[in-house]
Parts: structure tokens; C-alpha cells; sequence
């Protein structure tokens, strides 16, 4: 059992649900023949990361890529929230909307803009993504503080190593693995 999560048995669920206060008599259940609609909110943290020692992600020209990537999210239907990163690897947050899995949109993020690295010439070095990523589910009362995060990687990339922050993203969200499975940190 997690903590802050308690488990709720058979006998607690006319108390949770208030069965006891519906007054059968009272409530009335019409059919009309609309269909009910499907709401949702599902925001996703991705992070991928470069392959190439070499070909790392300059300041200079770092900022055209996100806004690429950006690009590549809406165009494929989904709302980008936030994409920025830093030398090694990039976050991505964005409203997921649950028409693709998401490890189609992330192949398609990562072919699209590596073609793009190589055709506007970016670097002089061979680019690639590293295979893999995380994709972390990030609760809305959560959103602001992540585009924060996000918006903040150069900074917190001062003090902080991509390899330590990606395994306490890991750990946060209590996602088992094995160091010799996850990235090759450059």
C-alpha cells in the first residue's frame, strides 16, 4: 500500500459514494439518445537525449530546434506546454491527446527534428537521438511547476548533472531500472 493512498474496502464504499443520502424515489433516469462525451486532461513529461558526444545541442542555435519540436507536437495534435532542455537532452511537456502512443510520437519527434539538425546544417558532426526515453504523467496541479522547470535548464543545469536529474525523475515517479539500461550520460 502506498502512503497517502488509503485502501478502500467493500464496507466503505456506500459511505465514500454516499449511497445512504440517494433517495431512489426522487432520482429520475431519462435515456435520450445522445451519447455521452469523453473529457480528459493527460499531460506528459517527455526526455530523450543526444548520442553523440560531439554533436551536442549548441546555445546557439538550441532555441530554433525547440521551437521545432514544438511544432512537430502541435502538427501532430497534441498542445505543447513547454520544450527546452540543455546541451545533452531535451523536456518536453505537452496535453497528450491520447490519438497515438506516445512512443509513435516520440519517433516521429526525434526522425523529424534530427532531419532538421542535419538539414539546416547545425552542427558539422553526425547527429542522432539516443533510443529511448521517459515519458512521465504529470498531474495538473503540477503543470506550472514543470513549465517552470522546463523553461529553467540552463540554470538548473549549473549545479545539476542530466545523469542525476534523469534518475531522480526515475525515482520520483517509482520507476524501476537498471543504470546499465537508461542513457549513455556524455
Amino acid at each position: 500500500m502506498r502512503s497517502g493512498c488509503p485502501f478502500i474496502g467493500p464496507s466503505d464504499v456506500s459511505e465514500v459514494l454516499h449511497f445512504d443520502k440517494l433517495q431512489s424515489s426522487s432520482t429520475t433516469l431519462t435515456h435520450t439518445n445522445t451519447m455521452a462525451n469523453t473529457y480528459k486532461k493527460i499531460y506528459i513529461h517527455l526526455v530523450f537525449a543526444v548520442k553523440n558526444r560531439d554533436a551536442i545541442l549548441a546555445k546557439e542555435w538550441r532555441g530554433k530546434l525547440f521551437a521545432y519540436i514544438a511544432g512537430i507536437v502541435k502538427k501532430r495534435g497534441h498542445y505543447s506546454l513547454a520544450v527546452n532542455g540543455h546541451h545533452d537532452h531535451v523536456h518536453i511537456l505537452f496535453d497528450y491527446n491520447c490519438k497515438e502512443l506516445i512512443s509513435d510520437l516520440v519517433r516521429e519527434i526525434k526522425k523529424a527534428s534530427a532531419a532538421y539538425i542535419k538539414e539546416e546544417k547545425l552542427t558539422p558532426f553526425k547527429f542522432n537521438w539516443q533510443s529511448g526515453y521517459g515519458a512521465f504523467s504529470v498531474g495538473w496541479r503540477d503543470k506550472s511547476k514543470i513549465i517552470t522547470y522546463i523553461e529553467n535548464q540552463e540554470e538548473h543545469h549549473k549545479d545539476n548533472a542530466f545523469r542525476e536529474e534523469y534518475f531522480k525523475m526515475l525515482a520520483l515517479h517509482e520507476i524501476e531500472f537498471k543504470e546499465e539500461y537508461v542513457f549513455e550520460f556524455l
